[in-house]
């Protein structure tokens, strides 16, 4: 905690007054972010951090593994789906980012088995990407069998995004955009899922000197 303190103690002495003015705006007006990102509770992983964004810029949500479930309203809890309603539909985002990413622990339990300790919630969390594991065993191009899962997971999750009625509504109006990626935390390289269901590399920008 000592740690966190002092991180705080920083930040309000070298980030704070830089930012004093934004934060005031943010608290007059409320937040407007465009885009959403689901994204892995992974601490080696912070959508702010990776897109360099701003307070105010990124509405995130994490869970174990970046996992939309299904729509399924009921009467149990729904973090990651309460979050989703009001991105899209209170806040209106404009785009929904899945980001997986390498060396994910909760994709490595699906196809390893969760651990002793894990087996109240994490078991049942992860088996939203049976599917995936399904298609990334079922893999024949010679990717690592981890990395495949990762991706297809996040596939399952675009999926699984689309049976939510006003999600779908909105991609198909065209006001909603649904993307998927997968961040590499050895290299920092960010690959995109294109339309024809390929990840590839962002390239980096030139040098401009």
């Amino acid at each position: 905690m000592n740690r966190l303190l002092d991180g705080y103690h920083r930040f309000r002495t070298t980030a704070w007054p830089d930012r004093k003015r934004l934060f005031e705006e943010l608290a007059d007006e409320g937040q407007q972010p465009r885009v959403m990102v689901l994204s892995c509770a992974d601490s080696r992983v912070d959508p702010g951090m990776i897109f360099d964004a701003g307070p105010g810029e990124l509405f995130v949500v994490r869970n174990v593994a970046s996992l939309a479930p299904p729509y399924a309203p009921d009467a149990a809890y729904h973090g990651t789906s309460a979050a989703l309603e009001f991105g899209v539909r209170v806040l209106e985002v404009h785009d929904l980012l899945v980001m997986g990413h390498a060396l994910c622990g909760g994709i490595r339990a699906l196809l390893t088995g969760v651990p002793p300790e894990a087996g109240d919630f994490v078991a049942g969390w992860i088996r939203l990407a049976e599917p995936a594991r399904a298609r990334a065993l079922a893999c024949d191009d010679g990717t690592d069998l981890q990395l495949c899962c990762e991706r297809e997971a996040v596939k399952q999750s675009i999926e699984n995004l689309m049976t939510f009625p006003w999600i779908r509504a909105r991609v198909e109006a065209g006001t909603l955009r649904l993307q998927g990626a997968h961040f590499d935390i050895r290299s920092g390289a960010l690959s995109m899922l294109g339309a024809d269901g390929q990840f590839r590399i962002v390239p980096g920008r030139p040098n401009l000197g």
